[in-house]
């Protein structure tokens, strides 16, 4: 057998991890893009969630591209910001 499976077990579950991350980043990187406009210099909150997904090892081109999708340039999905308030017994 080999330890081939077993690496590639672990290699399969950090990849998992990282693009569970990824993938929360690019959307808080959307929402943010297109409530301020997509220039970082002028939106705080743009500023804060590329400086997060550089934290997390994200590349260049992929905090890019969901810049554009966010303000228009390119077609994708939008996403919304919601805030549900609720409370229990």
């Amino acid at each position: 057998m080999g330890r081939g499976p077993s690496i590639e077990a672990r290699k399969n579950a950090t990849d998992a991890k990282r693009g569970k991350v990824f993938t929360k980043l690019i959307r808080e990187i959307g929402v943010a893009a297109r409530a301020g406009g997509g220039d970082p210099a002028n939106n705080p909150r743009l500023r804060a969630a590329l400086d997060k997904a550089l934290a997390a090892n994200m590349s260049k081109d992929v905090m890019e591209r969901a810049i554009k999708k966010a303000t228009g340039e390119l077609e994708g999905v939008e996403y919304e910001e919601i805030r549900y308030e609720g409370y229990a017994p």
